[in-house]
């Protein structure tokens, strides 16, 4: 997982971050350009305050503060308050407040991202309205693959680069 966070670090110079839950099979990585908050407070992946969620996300939310005032109207500032002032962690409260749905479309940006919920083990990739934001996903040997950029993927071991004469058909429209 770190060698493949490693080949997309000119994605994200400024920090990089590794999740992993051996138990689930789970593992999460993530390089950052900074750009909204500039603070170790925006590391990734990063986790709810109950440690039920896990969010990697690639992207800008433009409308953070304004679901950041929202939040807090609604009296869901995060257990121990706002850690820092990125968008990644209003979007993580936003998706802990009202759900990934109703969290999305509140959410005016351009993202892809990862959502693990560890509490009822599932993973979900999502993407902006007009998915602006790359994420290539797969299945190599028995392993869910994703990412922002091909060459990352290349590096797990069962990866096959072979294309699929067969499946290819599949892509083609009608004649």
């Amino acid at each position: 997982l770190r060698r493949m966070t490693d080949a997309i670090d000119h994605r994200g110079p400024d920090d990089e971050g590794v999740w992993v839950d051996r138990e689930s099979g789970v593992g999460l990585g993530h390089r950052r350009l900074s750009i909204v908050d500039l603070s170790p407070t925006g590391h990734q992946p990063m986790l709810s305050p109950d440690g039920r969620l896990v969010l990697n996300y690639n992207g800008e939310i433009y409308n953070h503060r304004a679901l950041r005032t929202e939040i807090e109207a609604c009296g869901a500032v995060p257990e121990g308050g706002w850690r820092g002032h990125c968008d990644t962690e209003v979007l993580l409260a936003a998706i802990s407040v009202w759900g990934l749905e109703a969290a999305l479309s509140k959410a005016v940006g351009m993202f892809a991202l990862a959502l693990w919920d560890a509490s009822a083990r599932t993973l979900i990739l999502a993407r902006d309205r007009f998915g602006e934001k790359p994420l290539y996903y797969g299945w190599a040997g028995g392993d869910l693959l994703f990412g922002s950029e091909l060459k990352s993927l290349r590096l797990h071991p069962p990866f096959d680069p072979d294309i699929d004469r067969n499946g290819l058909g599949l892509f083609a429209g009608p004649a």
